[in-house]
């Protein structure tokens, strides 16, 4: 061989072992996130008492139980590549020449972007929907019980809402857009209604995301309120006292006089309550010795820190909401990136985090 042929070759070993080392990383950071999602959803899961009885609903219930767990693993995935991806540039830029640290450039981001954005539509528009049909499911009539049968009524009621959604989808676009080439093409199916598909369920996540927010702030305020102390002008902790003491020493007195009452008492139930007067009380002694800084400066800070988060929260929501409906740019045919195909590219938000800090300045990674 001449030396252009060992060039090319080991160009093409490079390309080669750099390609194998982001499938090796891709596959163990989700293998990572599947095992971490599948023990928090085994954890906090609700025991089916049926599933002890009828081997097809546990099966059922597991094949759903696995699909969930996937497409968790692919949100969290989601929420994390943007804060991994600007992390691993703002170490690349830190130590440019480590040997060590290579493995994290840019091809690697891309491609966990693209991966990404690929099983996120995946998992919102086939693996979520047939989960839940799966599980509501019971086979078409006069066929064969089993989980095929249940399989089959799925992908038919899986195919049916597709249609229904994308001729929803075609109907609002032909309304919006006036051109018929557009409306005719099929190739637009990939190249503009999926990702418009998506944008228009995104849109509905954060009008979600706006509903829900307040409640859980509001959630948020009284847990506050209830491990903090409060001023004495918002609480009388005296009062509190005197009525856990009343009631622990009625149902002290209950539980040694049980004869006094014509009505059966569960005893087991009333230690219970004791115990938890007894709990109350000790916490309610803690607070009141509570020091001044604690009561009267604490307190305010909390839920001052807690009001602003609240403002934030709900302002940054309502811009991107405005950004949906507004801005060109959010949507997903505005979001190309030089170089890529129309239609994943939008998502590869990894531009944002590419840029160095000597670029953006000393704030670091930030919008381009």
């Amino acid at each position: 061989m001449e030396a252009p042929d060992y060039e090319v070759l080991s160009v093409r070993e490079q390309l080669f072992h750099e390609r194998i080392r982001e499938c090796i990383i891709s596959t163990l950071l989700f293998a990572t996130l599947y095992i971490l999602c599948h023990i928090f959803l085994t954890r906090f899961k609700k025991p089916a008492e049926f599933t002890t009885v009828d081997d097809e609903d546990a099966t059922v219930n597991k094949i759903a139980l696995e699909l969930c767990t996937f497409t968790l693993a692919i949100a969290l995935g989601a929420v994390l590549l943007l804060p991994f991806s600007i992390i691993s540039n703002e170490v690349l830029l830190s130590l440019p020449r480590n040997y060590y640290i290579q493995w994290l450039n840019g091809s690697l981001i891309h491609g966990l972007w693209n991966l990404v954005f690929l099983f996120s539509n995946l998992s919102l528009i086939f693996l979520m929907p047939f989960a839940y049909f799966f599980t509501e499911s019971e086979g078409f009539a006069g066929s064969r019980k089993g989980v095929l049968g249940r399989v089959y009524e799925t992908v038919v009621m899986l195919m049916l809402l597709t249609l229904l959604v994308l001729g929803m989808v075609w109907v609002a676009s032909a309304i919006v857009d006036k051109n018929k080439a557009n409306r005719e093409s099929l190739y637009d199916f990939w190249e503009y209604y999926l990702p418009y598909l998506y944008s228009c369920i995104s849109f509905l996540g954060v009008l979600l995301l706006l509903v829900c927010t307040p409640l859980g702030l509001a959630r948020m305020f009284s847990v506050t309120g209830k491990l903090l102390v409060k001023p004495r002008l918002l609480e009388d902790l005296e009062e509190q006292l005197y009525c856990s003491a009343f009631e622990e020493a009625a149902l002290t007195r209950r539980i040694c006089n049980p004869t006094s009452c014509w009505l059966p008492l569960d005893m087991e139930l009333l230690h219970r309550q004791v115990l938890a007067l007894q709990t109350q009380r000790v916490l309610l002694e803690k607070r009141r010795k509570a020091s001044a800084w604690q009561r009267n400066l604490g307190y305010p800070l909390a839920m001052l820190c807690l009001l602003v988060l609240t403002g934030l929260s709900v302002l940054i929501v309502a811009i991107h909401i405005l950004e949906l409906l507004i801005d060109e740019a959010a949507m997903p045919r505005g979001m190309q990136v030089p170089g890529c195909p129309p239609t994943w590219c939008p998502q590869l938000w990894a531009s944002i985090a590419l840029h160095s800090s000597g670029a953006c300045g000393p704030d670091g990674t930030t919008l381009p």
